[in-house]
């Protein structure tokens, strides 16, 4: 929107010509997406506990999480509000930028519904799952089936193995339109998982979104593009400002969110965070490579797959709790090790993604 603009001030002065600059309409989303979360979140916190929208905690959890009920929670609107309008004023509303948002709006309103339904029922049931992930689906299968579009009618999926570089298939359009759909859906899911202790899923976001904002600024260049032999992508410039947004956002978030927490998200944040970095892989065309970036996101939706299907199996349970995150908490872990020692992992998978990125 305010780059818009500045194509028409440029005609009364040749400066105006900055707001058209990458490098610097990157900056400026991070700082008013980083700014906006700070100036949102003490009059967000102030109202949620006037209006008693807090937390609702787990009786089978770890004792020292008691304490934590009644912290306002729905916080995620802050990250969301902050992220679209800091991509709005910095970014051309290309059609990759509309997916995203449009994931991010969608995906918002399904988790503040499921807030809602948790602190009003006064359980951490929230919205039955069945339905959660009906909603869910439809919103990735029509972003699944518009990027198929926009692709042009087919979808390349880079494989992260050298030795299959050379045999890369164009997939089927069907397939595609799956791949895409599980992706969006399973990384906003795993996301919601990962959201369960005081700034542990936020710093694993931001890492996320740095590595996919510096992806979309490579396959941009096609200087850097042939360098590194992957496809150039011109119109991915644009994601590198939504992920600025994302980590601006999540930085200014995580003020007020880490140990002990003023606020937490809760899935009105967690399921969009998930929702957009699964979209902006799907339009990188890098969606294994998120797997290796968001590896702390698998290792915890792993967790919980290999304890259900454990318990119903055999009758055991291989953590003391999953996600795995409580299941050190209960083994005597302290939360801020916890936390501190999650996101150095995620620091290491995303170093790992990127030496991948050099050798492939």
């Amino acid at each position: 929107m305010l780059v818009s603009i500045t194509e028409y001030l440029v005609k009364y002065y040749a400066g105006f010509h900055v707001f058209s600059y990458m490098k610097f309409r990157s900056i400026a989303s991070v700082l008013t997406a980083f700014f906006l979360s700070i100036c949102i979140s003490p009059s967000m916190i102030v109202y949620l506990q006037k209006m008693s929208l807090g937390q609702i905690i787990r009786n089978d959890g770890p004792k020292s999480h008691f304490k934590k009920q009644g912290t306002p929670t729905m916080g995620g609107f802050i990250i969301v509000i902050s992220i679209i309008i800091s991509v709005l004023m910095w970014a051309y509303l290309s059609k990759y930028v509309w997916c995203v948002l449009f994931v991010i709006f969608s995906y918002s309103i399904i988790g503040f519904i499921d807030d809602y339904r948790k602190i009003t029922l006064k359980t951490t049931k929230g919205l039955i799952a069945r339905w959660k992930y009906f909603w869910q689906s439809v919103v990735a299968l029509v972003v699944s089936f518009i990027i198929y579009r926009i692709s042009k009618g087919t979808l390349t999926i880079d494989l992260i193995f050298v030795s299959c570089k050379s045999i890369i298939p164009q997939l089927m359009s069907l397939l595609s339109i799956l791949i895409s759909y599980f992706v969006i859906v399973g990384t906003s899911n795993a996301v919601n998982l990962t959201d369960g202790l005081d700034g542990l899923v936020i710093i694993p976001t931001i890492f996320v979104a740095s590595g996919m904002g510096l992806l979309a600024w490579i396959k941009s260049n096609i200087y850097f593009a042939t360098y590194f032999n992957i496809p150039y992508f011109c119109d991915a410039s644009e994601l590198v400002i939504v992920c600025a947004a994302i980590v601006g956002a999540g930085v200014g978030f995580l003020w007020f969110n880490t140990y002990p927490a003023q606020i937490f998200m809760g899935d009105i944040g967690s399921l969009a965070l998930g929702g957009a970095l699964g979209t902006i892989a799907v339009l990188l065309h890098e969606e294994f490579l998120l797997v290796i970036m968001g590896g702390m996101f698998v290792v915890e939706t792993l967790s919980v797959i290999l304890q259900v299907g454990s318990f119903q199996l055999f009758g055991k349970r291989i953590f003391r709790m999953a996600p795995i995150h409580h299941h050190y908490e209960l083994k005597g872990w302290p939360e801020t090790t916890v936390i501190v020692r999650f996101w150095i992992i995620s620091f290491m998978f995303i170093l790992i993604s990127l030496v991948i990125l050099e050798v492939r």
